[in-house]
């Protein structure tokens, strides 16, 4: 993840890839409830600084592919580096 843990960048970032998908998102922080992983204000609530392990999951037809895409973001550090 980037140094700033994810902030609103990286929640849009997250948001604009997984909507390019049919499969559902869903990032869970801890015993936290999950939230949704196409809606900004949800992945927002997760309140992940840096060094929150995030449990994500994902469903439907496409969800390797979507899985593939988010873990590209985070090897990235979003690009934030």
């Amino acid at each position: 993840m980037n140094d700033q843990g994810l902030h609103a960048r990286p929640c849009h970032s997250i948001v604009s890839r997984a909507r390019n998908f049919q499969s559902e998102l869903w990032f869970r922080n801890g015993a936290s409830p999950e939230v949704n992983g196409k809606s900004i204000i949800q992945l927002m609530t997760l309140g992940a600084s840096v060094g929150t392990e995030l449990e994500v999951r994902a469903s439907g037809a496409d969800a390797e592919i979507l899985l593939s895409e988010i873990e590209s973001l985070f090897a990235a550090g979003f690009d934030e580096f």
